[in-house]
């Protein structure tokens, strides 16, 4: 596809929000040796998209510009490169980006072989982006600092899900039941419901004072609070964690990385944990399954074509999204 032209959105600099995207015109991309070619079939946005373009982890990750956004991505190969082993033009696939590249704001974009794993029939493509970095979030939180076995083989834990209703809240909710914990969450009073229905056992509206000082009705100390909302100190959550509870930050910022810094010199057993997930192929296959299956749902807040994509980014910087924010061609 060497020389063709694609539909792209860009930033060019920081700031500017939705207003800040420019639709363009760019060359498709060619795929390397270990990359494989995507037409892209709808793309997820979460809020890091956003937050980079503000330039809020400009320390971690500064923007090469122009910037071509969003890292989650689901599409059908349309070519391979000469040492891809696993994939051949036609299949259909999900595939993470990096951040620092992304690309998925456009009509083709080029994906790392061992970040793209094959695409179910039975899961479309809408629900397979909005897996990639929520699904992995929720999952390498549950897994690794809170220690649930998604067989459900563990002992019982109490959990707690912030923002339950958001990308990452909504699946840490139904991963968290599958791996036999009691789960506590928090979302704003019309989604109560709505959280309900993925499994929780307890849901407190966080603009009550029961949601605001994140009180168990039942009366459980949480073991790990997996904490997907903004602006919440940790000494909000230290009453109610028991003995040796965490919290697990998904989005920490150097607010975090203090306490957490001062929680360790102090040996205190309560602690906080900064979350930086590592996106790994196997994880997001163990995820297709569950979808497949039917053990895991993908809950679409709106989906927005790719030529007004703009709306889609407004959308996820307002905050207040239930379940995923879909572009599509």
């Amino acid at each position: 596809m060497a020389g063709k032209l694609m539909h792209a959105l860009q930033y060019d600099s920081y700031g500017g929000g939705a207003a800040g995207l420019k639709h363009v015109q760019v060359p498709v991309p060619s795929p390397k040796s270990n990359e494989v070619l995507l037409k892209i079939e709808a793309t997820s946005l979460n809020p890091a998209d956003w937050k980079i373009q503000k330039g809020m982890i400009r320390p971690f990750l500064p923007c090469k510009f122009p910037c071509i956004p969003a890292t989650d991505v689901a599409g059908e190969v349309m070519e391979v490169g000469s040492g891809v082993k696993n994939f051949k033009a036609g299949e259909k696939v999900v595939a993470v980006l990096s951040h620092l590249t992304g690309g998925g704001l456009a009509e083709f974009v080029v994906a790392s072989e061992k970040l793209t794993v094959k695409r179910p029939q039975e899961v479309g493509p809408a629900e397979a982006a909005a897996l990639s970095l929520s699904g992995l979030t929720a999952l390498q939180a549950l897994t690794s600092p809170a220690g649930l076995k998604m067989d459900g083989t563990g002992k019982q834990v109490n959990i707690l899900v912030t923002a339950a209703s958001g990308g990452v809240g909504h699946y840490a909710v139904q991963l968290a039941k599958l791996g036999n914990a009691h789960v506590t969450a928090t979302c704003g009073a019309r989604n109560i419901e709505f959280v309900k229905s993925l499994g929780a056992d307890e849901v407190l509206d966080y603009k009550t004072p029961e949601g605001a000082t994140f009180k168990s009705p039942s009366g459980k100390k949480y073991d790990a609070v997996i904490h997907c909302a903004n602006g919440i100190p940790f000494s909000a959550f230290e009453p109610n964690l028991s003995d040796d509870g965490k919290v697990i930050d998904i989005t920490p910022g150097p607010k975090t990385m203090w306490t957490y810094a001062v929680k360790k010199v102090t040996m205190s057993k309560k602690q906080l944990v900064p979350l930086f997930m590592i996106p790994k192929a196997e994880n997001l296959e163990f995820l297709m399954n569950l979808v497949k299956e039917g053990k895991v749902k993908t809950v679409i807040d709106s989906k927005h074509p790719l030529r007004k994509a703009e709306d889609a980014w407004a959308k996820s910087i307002d905050g207040h999204a239930t379940g995923k924010i879909i572009v599509e061609p």
